[in-house]
């Protein structure tokens, strides 16, 4: 199991983001994604600790589901 995820985290799939990392890869503010979070809107989060972690898959995913149900440009 921990080679897979070895794999997994050479290619980028496993990589584990800080609030601060996720906000700059969704570009936009540290409060934002705190309050979306806070929601339950953001993209998936969890904890380490006491600190707020993110897969950046999840965000990236959580991106994508953003431009398929904003409806805007498709017709």
């Amino acid at each position: 199991m921990t080679e897979n995820f070895n794999r997994a985290s050479d290619e980028g799939e496993a990589v584990m983001l800080t609030l601060d990392e996720a906000a700059a890869l969704v570009r936009t503010p540290v409060a934002t994604l705190r309050y979306w979070r806070h929601m339950g809107t953001g993209p998936r989060s969890f904890r380490v600790g006491r600190a707020v972690r993110y897969w950046r898959a999840d965000v990236i995913a959580w991106l994508h589901e953003q431009t398929i149900h904003s409806g805007v440009g498709t017709h």
